[in-house]
């Protein structure tokens, strides 16, 4: 499969998603800057990576969604291309309005920059069938404002429909999101957003591989 990575300013992990996908997939994926109007038909994979787009001023993610880049990936998830964002890149896809509910700062009000442990709450997506339901991963987070919040029509409706993918466990929750929520995915089923950072604990190297699954489900190539 073919996947691409979104360069923003201020995005500091395109390298390190670059990195992962390249490992688990063999293949480099190319790079799509802010300004492009068109990303190729052949790409399989859209991931907006973390980091802090245009500074986070207005708020995370707030410029960013309205980059030209964004309608162009707003055209491939309606045509079923699979589409990721990441920390910054879930609070970017969440101003673009392609994932319900939004991201405050944490309840602490401090930045926060440490290994969480997460649930599967759904394994039936393009991007968790190499996990079993209710397995619990390992998984960095680092940001200010991960704090997911919906209204309650709109919390009823995801967690009736399977929408929310992982969750924190209760004694790991970093920032104080409603039902513990860390990842959520499209009614479709192709957009998925989730804070904490699966790129960066995909091999040894990193502590450990849990995260590699998301993208070993994501590309479809078998997880190790």
């Amino acid at each position: 499969m073919k996947s691409a990575v979104v360069q923003l300013p201020g995005l500091n992990r395109d390298r390190d998603m670059i990195a992962a996908l390249t490992k688990i997939s063999g293949k480099a994926p190319i790079t799509v800057w802010q300004t492009e109007t068109s990303i190729p038909d052949d790409v399989d994979l859209i991931v907006i990576p973390g980091g802090f787009s245009y500074g986070d001023y207005l708020r995370c993610g707030a410029i960013a969604a309205r980059m030209p880049v964004m309608q162009a990936i707003r055209e491939k998830a309606d045509k079923g291309v699979k589409v990721m964002g990441v920390c910054n890149g879930f609070q970017i896809l969440l101003e673009a309005g392609m994932l319900p509910g939004a991201l405050m700062r944490n309840a602490s009000l401090k930045f926060v920059c440490r290994e969480i442990k997460l649930e599967v709450a759904n394994n039936d997506t393009d991007f968790t069938r190499a996990y079993d339901k209710g397995q619990i991963i390992r998984c960095p987070v680092a940001h200010h404002d991960g704090n997911y919040f919906a209204d309650a029509e709109t919390l009823a409706k995801i967690e009736g429909e399977g929408q929310v993918v992982f969750r924190y466990t209760k004694d790991t929750n970093p920032n104080g999101s409603m039902n513990d929520i860390a990842g959520v995915i499209s009614a479709r089923g192709n957009v998925l957003g989730m804070m904490p950072h699966p790129e960066n604990l995909i091999e040894a190297a990193h502590g450990g591989s849990d995260g590699k699954g998301i993208f070993a489900s994501a590309l479809e190539v078998i997880a190790a």
